[in-house]
Parts: structure tokens; sequence; C-alpha cells
């Protein structure tokens, strides 16, 4: 369901480590300019004081009242019932704080809280990847359609969410799609982030350079050196990139093995996709093999790069054929390709999320009502 045409306000929140941005939104669109207060404190009382006074400033903004506050926040967390645990980028949470709660309380109307990649994959569900993919399927004549979606953010650390059939799965400990404690195939013994975010793609680098890791550039310029606009040693930076995108294909195999989706990456790190999608295709289209050595399809469906325009077209036309019904005259469209698409957000990110955020509030206060 979309609520671009609703009238109805949601107060909104992305908190980074650095910094809380406060916004309000209507009919999926930001009404207000954004509202930036520091995200570091000294104390609890100190950052909880500063996102009420975010969302009052923003408020305060308002013709309308809101009819509800609607933001992704850092975990571990019980989103469901708005409680936050132990933070690493914010220190000051710890044993659990009832953040959800203390909002409602403070602002009389329900508080949604939820993961950041849960909510960027929602919101390419609803209004970028997944509606745009099945409108060129329809246009391009080929009936396959799509349903779920697995969205994953790289930038600080690797997260992940998951739509199927158009809802939200959260899991029932408010841990579903966690991709970033997956097995990391590069370094087994680590889970899947040590090799998909800032720092990996710094840490590859310094290592492919010879160089410390605190004289290792951030990942745009190692971009930037990458594709030969920038000095620095090249070869380092194209195996950062590389290795980035083996993890997270590794870990993407996985999880589309079990939940058969198109797959849609967002976050800092994804405008390097020219130089980590080839290794993180090829990682998820790779072959495992049985005890006698037999080489098996690493999944049962064929990855594609949908930002490459000849996997594009093939991802669209598929193998469309038409075969008849035994015994009968009757005919049918058949397009025997098992295939996932990976993508680019086609939201942005913050967008994404923000979109995500504001329908998942109107979303369950339709469910109350």
């Amino acid at each position: 369901m979309r609520y671009n045409h609703d009238d109805r306000i949601v107060m909104t929140l992305d908190a980074g480590g650095t910094n809380f941005v406060f916004c309000a939104m209507r009919a999926e669109v930001e009404i207000i300019e954004p509202i930036r207060i520091a995200a570091a404190a000294n104390t609890l009382d100190e950052v909880l004081n500063n996102i009420v006074s975010g969302f009052e400033q923003v408020k305060s903004h308002l013709n309308e009242n809101p009819v509800a506050i609607s933001f992704a926040f850092p975990g571990p967390a019980d989103y469901k019932n708005g409680i936050i645990g132990d933070l690493q980028n914010l220190p000051t949470f710890r044993g659990g704080v009832a953040l959800g709660p203390m909002l409602e309380e403070t602002f009389g109307i329900p508080v949604f809280i939820n993961n950041d990649g849960d909510l960027f994959a929602y919101g390419e569900a609803i209004a970028g990847l997944l509606p745009d993919i099945n409108k060129e399927l329809e246009e391009f004549g080929n009936p396959r359609r799509f349903k779920n979606l697995f969205g994953i953010t790289l930038g600080t650390g690797f997260g992940g969410g998951l739509v199927v059939g158009n809802q939200l799965v959260s899991g029932d400990n408010g841990s579903g799609g966690s991709i970033w404690i997956t097995r990391n195939k590069i370094n087994p013994e680590c889970f899947a982030e040590e090799g998909v975010a800032i720092r990996a793609v710094r840490r590859v680098y310094a290592e492919q350079a010879g160089i410390p890791f605190e004289e290792a550039p951030e990942p745009k310029v190692i971009c930037e050196i990458a594709n030969g606009k920038s000095t620095g040693n090249s070869e380092a930076a194209k195996e950062a990139w590389r290795q980035l995108g083996e993890v997270a294909g590794e870990s993407l195999a996985n999880a589309v093995s079990l939940v058969d989706s198109l797959v849609v990456i967002g976050g800092g790190l994804s405008g390097a996709y020219n130089l980590f999608m080839p290794s993180l295709i090829s990682e998820m289209n790779s072959p495992l093999k049985t005890l006698n050595g037999v080489p098996l399809c690493r999944m049962e469906v064929t990855a594609l790069n949908l930002e490459d325009m000849e996997q594009r077209s093939v991802f669209l036309k598929g193998e469309t054929k038409v075969i008849k019904v035994p015994g009968f005259h009757r005919t049918i469209i058949y397009d025997p390709l098992k295939r996932t698409g990976v993508a680019i957000s086609r939201l942005g990110t913050s967008k994404a999320i923000a979109v995500g955020a504001y329908t998942f509030a109107l979303h369950e206060l339709d469910k109350i009502d």
C-alpha cells in the first residue's frame, strides 16, 4: 500500500552515530527543513533530552498535529516494544532504555522504532526497486513479477532487511535480516561485517599497499584510486573492493537461498558498485561441490547484475516461451529461468528509510483503526 497521497503527518528521525536528523513527512515527502542535533553526549539524560528537543522543534514547525513518530535507531533493540539495548556507537545506552514508551508519554502519540536496514528494504519495496522492476517486466511483456526484497546497507556497518509479500519481516526477536553476523568467507572465524564495511575497505587497502591502517585513505578516495581518478596504489584499491564484493556475495547467496528475493544495495559505499558488483555476483553464482567433487550450483537461482545492461536484458527477457497444455488446445506462457537481480537503491538510502518509516507508521495505525 502506498501513502503518497495521504495527508497525515509523521515525525521522523535519522539516528546516526554523529548526528540526529529530525524531520516530518506527509504523502512520502519531507515537509520541513531537517533539524540536526549532535548525537554525542556525556550522559543518557542528555541524549534523551536532545531527542525530545529535536521532535519538539519539528512539531513547532508544523501547522497540524502529527499522528505518530517513526524512525530507525541502532540496535541491538527490542524494536516492537521500543526498548534500546547496549549500543556501541552511543555508549550511554546501557541496560535497556525504553525510548519508545518515553516518547509516547511525552508527545501522546504512537511511536514506532525499527532497524535502519529494515526500513531501507521496506522503502525500496514500496516505492523503489521492487515496483520499478515489476513495471519494467510488464513493459517488456514478461509475465514474471517479484514480491520479495532483501535490502543491504554498506557503510559503517553491514545492515540488512527483508520484505516478503509487501510485509516487513522483523522476526520473533526483532533480528530479521541481520546479515552482518553471517560468517565471513575470507576470514571464517570472523563475522561478515568485518569484511563489508568502511573499516574493511581501508584495512585491505592498507594490507595490500603495505602501509599502516591509520594511513589508509577513506573509501571515497580508495574508490577514486581504483577508478584512476586519484593517485595511489591502484591494485590495492581494486583488491579492497573485490574482497568486499566476495564477502558480501557469500552472505547474500545464503540469504537469497532462504528467502528467494531480489536484492537492493544502499549505504555510503554503494556508489562504488562498479568495483565490487562483479565479484559479488560472481560469488553468488560460484559453484559448491559434492563430497565426490562434482560441482553444484551455489543457489537454485542465477544472480544477475541489474546495473549491467546486458545482464539486465537477460533478467527482463528471461527464457519466456509458449507451451501447450497436454491433451488440450490451450497454451500458456512459461519462463523457466529462475533468477534474482541485484541493484543499487532507486530512492537513495536516506529517502528509502524515510519512506519505510512513514509507511510503517501509517500501516500500523490503520491496522489499529
